[in-house]
């Protein structure tokens, strides 16, 4: 693994903000820490980062127990956004690139090469309060990844993008990955989790209560619900355990959602619907990440609610 967090417990005078946590971050993946409000994953971001420290626990980085010197691989764009309003953009990049060990003239070299790709490079010598909350995030994220750190951490970095925009960073952190870094990012965007991460830890009051691999995790929580396009003039029927969640007929054409009793496959539901109709399309579908979010969140919140 490449970076690790083993038992990690803090404490805000009597109120407990992470109990017993452990995650493992495999080289070259995106992680994303999820987690409702108040969970702990911010905490957790801020431990890693060396703002804060854990009353137990210990962190591991490429094989060895991370020190403050770590910090200089470290790249972290923290939900609190924050740039100095009077600045110039291009003056206040360099600066902040400068505090990651780059000098003035690898720095300009590069932000100019990010700017273009971003498209501010026309703003350079604005401003920052000339700028939209949306490219002030820009210029944000550019001096986060800049060095080229190995450990890139984004709390809520989507927030306050619109949809063109938050594609691009996407992209950026899927291209970033490819060329090596690790990722670990926090958000309340289920389908940006689908999108982008190779692996997830779900953190609620305090806890891990979840973590894996997104596929294995989606797969883990199955419903053996397919969706079916068929050509047929008549409503489907099927035998008792198989249940039709949703059917329409229109056009010769019908859709449902079927579901299929434990321990059935497609073929089960294949050998059935054959005989009926011509097939033209038939999909598992699985839980999406913000039904298993929801899931388990709700489901702690139920067994611990007082009876």
């Amino acid at each position: 693994m490449f970076f690790e967090a083993h038992n990690i417990e803090k404490n805000f005078g009597s109120y407990r903000a992470l109990d017993d946590v452990s995650i493992d971050v495999r080289q070259g993946c995106v992680f994303g820490l999820l987690g409702p409000n108040g969970a702990g994953k911010t905490t957790l971001i801020r431990i890693i980062n060396r703002i804060t420290a854990p009353d137990q626990g210990y962190l591991m980085l490429d094989g060895h127990e991370m020190t403050d010197n770590d910090i200089l691989h470290i790249g972290y764009l923290p939900e609190e956004r924050g740039l100095y309003k009077k600045m110039k953009v291009g003056e206040q990049a360099i600066y902040l690139a400068r505090l990651k060990g780059l000098s003035a003239r690898e720095a300009t070299t590069r932000l100019h090469q990010w700017f273009e790709r971003f498209e501010i490079d026309s703003w350079w010598n604005r401003k920052v309060e000339e700028l939209s909350k949306g490219m002030q995030q820009k210029v944000q994220f550019i001096v986060t990844v800049l060095h080229e750190p190995r450990l890139l951490i984004f709390d809520e970095p989507f927030s306050g993008f619109d949809p063109i925009n938050a594609t691009l960073l996407k992209q950026e952190i899927l291209r970033l990955r490819d060329n090596g870094a690790t990722v670990i990012f926090s958000t309340h965007n289920m389908a940006s989790v689908e999108e982008i991460c190779d692996d997830i830890a779900l953190i609620d009051k305090s806890h891990v209560v979840l973590s894996g691999s997104v596929k294995e995790i989606r797969q883990s929580y199955r419903k053996n619900l397919y969706e079916v396009v068929a050509r047929t003039e008549t409503t489907v029927n099927v035998p008792a355990g198989f249940t039709i969640e949703r059917q329409t007929v229109q056009n010769g054409e019908a859709t449902l959602s079927i579901r299929v009793p434990e321990g059935g496959t497609a073929n089960d539901l294949l050998a059935i619907l054959l005989p009926q109709c011509q097939i033209i399309g038939l999909k598992e579908t699985l839980p999406s990440m913000n039904d298993i979010f929801i899931e388990k969140v709700q489901g702690a919140t139920t067994e611990n609610s007082p009876r």
